[in-house]
Parts: C-alpha cells; structure tokens; sequence
C-alpha cells in the first residue's frame, strides 16, 4: 500500500502510513525501508529520513542490502546531503550498479560534477559495468562543465554498451552536446531517435535558443505533435535570452489564447522580456496574474519581478517586494542591487551588499559584476577597487571578463584612461571586444584620439564586422572636425563590408509596445508624430536649445540636425 501510494504520488499519504505502520508494531522490512525513503527525498523530510536511516543500522540493513543502502544515498542526495550519502555509499559492503549510480547522481544534481567523473571512472575500474541510468546521471556532469571531450568519450561508451537507442540516454546527450554549441550533433542525435517525447523535442528546442539559433528553435516548436508548458517555457525564454523580446510577449499571448494553465517558469521567463522593453504595463498585469495564480510567494518570479520593475525605472516598486520576501536568494540580492546600479544609486547598491553580507548570504559573480558596476556609474573608484582586489581573498571568486570590464570602464568613465589602458595591459587574461569597447567608449567621451586610435585598431582586429567600433571611432574624428580622417574610417568600412546595426527604440503606450527605426515612416501615425516632434522642436530651439552631435553615433552616411531630430528615441516620443 505504501508503494502504491509512492508510485501514484500520494507521498504525505504514504508517509503517515509508514508512521501508522510503526504505531501498531509492525516491523517494516528492507522493501519497506526502499519504498519509504524516496518518499522522504520527494517532501525533503530529511529528519524523518535521518531517523529512518537509525532504525535502518538498528536492524542491520545499511552495509549488506544494497537496495536500501543505494535508497539512503538518493534521499540524501536529494536533501542536499551529499557527504551524508558519500558515508553512507563508503560503508557499503556490497555496491552494485545501482549504488554507483546512486552516487553519481547526488554528486552531478549537487553541484559537484568533477567529483562524479571522477566517481564514475572509479566504478568502471572497479569492474561494475554502467548501465543506461548510469550514462543519463552522469552526463549532465558534462554538460555542466561544458566538458565536450569528455561527454563524447562517455557518448563512445554508450554506443559500446549497447545504450544508444535508450530514449533518457538519448535525451541527456542531446542536452550536453547542445549545451556544449553542438547543436548539429545534438540534432543529429534527435533525428535519428527510434523514438521522441515531449521531453526530448523541448530540449532540442532549449538547445537551439542557448545557441541563439532561434529560427531553428521555432521551427521544431511549430512541428512539435504536442506542446506542454514546459515547451512553451523553452521557446518564450529563447527568444527574451537572445533580444527577440517582442516575440516572447507575442507567443506568450498566444500560449495565453491556447488556455495552457500557467506555473511559476513560464512567468519567470516572460518577465524579462518586458524588462529589455521597458514594458512596464504588461508588467504590471502580469503582476496581478502573478498574484491571482498564487505565485505571488514563488522566489523566482518574484526575483524575476524585482528585475523588471527595476529595469522600467520603477525602482521604488522593485524595493517594496524586495522588503516583503521572507525568504532571499543570492538572485534576489543581485537583482535588487544591479537596479540601484542602474539608477546610478551607488551609495544605495553598496548598502544593500553590506547587508546581504550581514545575512550570511555569500555572493557570486554576478553580484560583484553588479556591485561594480554601481561604482561604475556612481563614479566611485576607491570602492571599486576595493571590491575588485578582495574577490578572490574575500569571497572566493576569481575575476572573469565581465569583472575586468567594469574596473576599465570605472577608470575610464573617472578620466584615468591611462591607468585604464594599463589596467587591460596587466590583465591575467587575454581582454576581450567587450574591454577595449569600454576604453574606446570612455576615449570619446573625454576626447583622446590618441588612445582611441591604438584601441579601434584592437577592436578591428577582434571584431572586424563589428560596425561600433569603426561608428565610435569615425565620431571621434568628426567632434574634433578631423574630416579626412572621418572619411578614411568610412572608406575602411566600405571595403569590408561592415554595415552599421541601425538604432531602435521602443515605447509601451496603451499596453502596446512600439518599435521605431532612425527616420522610420512606417506607423500609420507617423505624420502626426513627425507634427508633434517638429513642434517640440520649435520649443526647445525657442528655449535656447541646439542640438549637439557630440554624443550621438555618426551613422556614417551623413549626421545633421534632421537625423538627430529624426532619432528613433525621438519618434518613440512623439506617440507617447
């Protein structure tokens, strides 16, 4: 009874029947102790598990049945008591193939992947031989660490062992090869699959967005015999992940229209579709649908909601659910701190980190990233150099790319564009377009042609399709009426064939959101919107007002005050 009740996911029921059964005195069996200890794992009743696993040593079933030994290692795998399962599996008299796996698998799903190829080349060498829930445990290990020879020598073993047609086989290394930017290889792997689920077609999906091959991923979502929620998840995360936020809000209206019931991912993904649109409305009514479906206490929605209205310029809304969660992440954290830091609230961010600190909370990258960035924008330098050289000594963190990006644009943005172009030239690793984009940046802004010259030619170097440097570059010269120069930029762009991104704006008016394009003509309102900029024209020049090209791109083709008056922020403007 207590199996059935497990299987069919009755576990609270089956629980309070084990307990019923202990009360009348019936001794429960080793059956009994591996039907009941998934049922801990599946509520997180660790204790009742801990207190279970006393009565198992008691009756002397730990070391010599491998069932409940290999049960006590999922339950607390599963608990996130991964070195109570290592004691538990190291005390095993006899470890079979599931035990091994059992290991496995708590370290991948805990986060300590190197410890589970390390594990499972241990189990292989021992002369247990892996069989296909081994392989599907041990991948994700792979995929984690993006390690692709790795995952393709475990793909060799699968093939060897005869496992290459097991459907969550298959599915895992779908998975790890795409997360690994195979997705040829993971597509490969889908089509020639005897068989697919609804699971395998949304990670095949997923893959494609990672890779930011969207087209590809709508197109398997378009042809996909039965969509569930988690697919709809996949596609709508995809297209916010790589910049089609308009497209993410279309297909959640459409997902909306189709009456699929909603959970807590697929908020968590539309959110920030809003948030890169500044679409505070539909925000806001997601908001209440929010509250309304009962997620309204879910971490990761309201983590994604904090984010939102703090990216809308709704900093102080994004404070107030940050002050009502009785429960924060390090997400949450993050997330309210990187909204100071875009509001150039400083003072604020590094406040809100102190205090994250106090609650025992430790950070990660990301939060430094933001934490920086606040320094950034706030000009303070001292601070960021202050976070930036205890990373490592006081959290632990080794500074990646994005951490050397912001300490150059923080000297950069403060004047010190020496002490930035050195900063780059004593960096650990090889600096990126994103680093010396931020000196050449900070280069116009305070008009060192001299520097921005050595760093275009980085950039050209690394990036030479990429259209900003040459556009930041070619306005350097123009500002300093350095014309012939300007047109030797232009000339090099011409005969490589770099074309300039052109810019876009958008504006949510009335719950809808719209997109503009420089010297777009094509909204059925855009006559009485060009009236309406012309008119605030006349007033700002009436004012005193004259319009400055300084800090506006040269577009390479021609810069005049009708292209500035013409902007897409402007013609943004002109419908609100």
């Amino acid at each position: 009874m207590i199996a059935a009740y497990s299987r069919h996911g009755f576990v609270e029921e089956a629980l309070a029947l084990f307990r019923q059964m202990q009360h009348v005195g019936i001794q429960p069996d080793e059956f009994v102790f591996s039907t009941i200890l998934p049922v801990c794992a599946e509520l997180a009743a660790v204790e009742q598990g801990m207190k279970i696993h006393r009565e198992i040593i008691r009756r002397g079933f730990h070391r010599h049945n491998g069932f409940v030994g290999s049960a006590l290692v999922d339950m607390y795998a599963r608990c996130g008591r991964v070195d109570s399962a290592r004691d538990v599996f190291d005390k095993m008299l006899q470890r079979d193939v599931v035990s091994w796996t059992a290991m496995i698998a708590a370290y991948a799903q805990n986060g300590q992947e190197e410890e589970a190829l390390k594990l499972f080349q241990e189990m292989q060498m021992s002369g247990v031989r892996p069989n296909a829930k081994t392989f599907a445990n041990v991948l994700p290990a792979c995929t984690n660490l993006v390690a692709l020879e790795t995952g393709m020598e475990i793909h060799g073993g699968i093939i060897r062992n005869g496992f290459q047609s097991h459907l969550f086989v298959d599915t895992a290394l779908i998975n790890m090869y795409a997360k690994c930017g195979q997705t040829d290889k993971a597509r490969h792997i889908f089509d020639i699959m005897p068989q697919q689920d609804t699971v395998s077609w949304t990670v095949m999906i997923a893959g494609y967005a990672q890779n930011g091959k969207v087209d590809e991923a709508l197109k398997l979502f378009q042809a996909m015999p039965e969509r569930n929620i988690v697919a709809w998840t996949s596609m709508i995360a995809g297209y916010a992940q790589n910049g089609h936020s308009m497209e993410a809000l279309q297909l959640f209206l459409e997902m909306q229209s189709e009456g699929i019931e909603m959970d807590s991912n697929i908020f968590a993904s539309v959110l920030p579709a809003c948030a890169n649109l500044a679409a505070v409305e539909h925000g806001m009514q997601l908001h209440e649908e929010i509250t309304r479906s009962g997620f309204h206490s879910d971490v990761t929605v309201i983590n994604a909601l904090i984010d939102m209205y703090a990216k809308c310029g709704s900093i102080e809304k994004a404070r107030g659910l940050f002050n009502k969660m009785y429960r924060r992440t390090v997400v949450t954290w993050t997330s309210i701190i990187a909204g100071y830091a875009i509001h150039g609230c400083g003072k604020e961010a590094l406040e809100l980190f102190q205090q994250m600190e106090r609650s025992g909370i430790k950070p990660n990258h990301v939060t430094l990233v933001c934490v920086l960035s606040a320094c950034c924008h706030a000009g303070m330098v001292n601070e960021g150099y202050h976070y930036f050289n205890c990373m490592t000594e006081c959290y632990g963190i080794t500074p990646v790319m994005e951490h050397y990006s912001c300490m150059v644009d923080l000297l950069g943005r403060a004047g010190r564009l020496d002490e930035a172009h050195d900063f780059i030239n004593k960096m650990p690793i090889k600096p990126d377009a994103m680093v010396f984009g931020c000196l050449l940046g900070a280069c116009r802004m305070h008009n060192n042609i001299e520097l921005a010259e050595h760093v275009a030619e980085q950039l050209f170097e690394l990036e030479p399709q990429n259209s900003a440097p040459y556009v930041l570059l070619s306005n350097i010269y123009a500002t300093a009426g350095r014309w012939s120069d300007m047109e030797k930029v232009q000339k090099i762009m011409k005969d490589r064939g770099v074309k300039k991104t052109p810019g876009c704006s958008w504006i949510e008016v009335n719950k809808q959101v719209y997109t503009f394009l420089v010297g777009d003509r094509s909204h059925s309102q855009m006559q009485n919107i060009y009236k309406e900029l012309e008119r605030l024209s006349r007033e700002m020049k009436a004012a005193g007002y004259a319009p400055s090209a300084r800090f506006v791109l040269n577009d390479v083709e021609e810069q005049n005050e009708e292209v500035i008056f013409h902007h897409c922020e402007k013609l943004a403007i002109g419908i609100g």
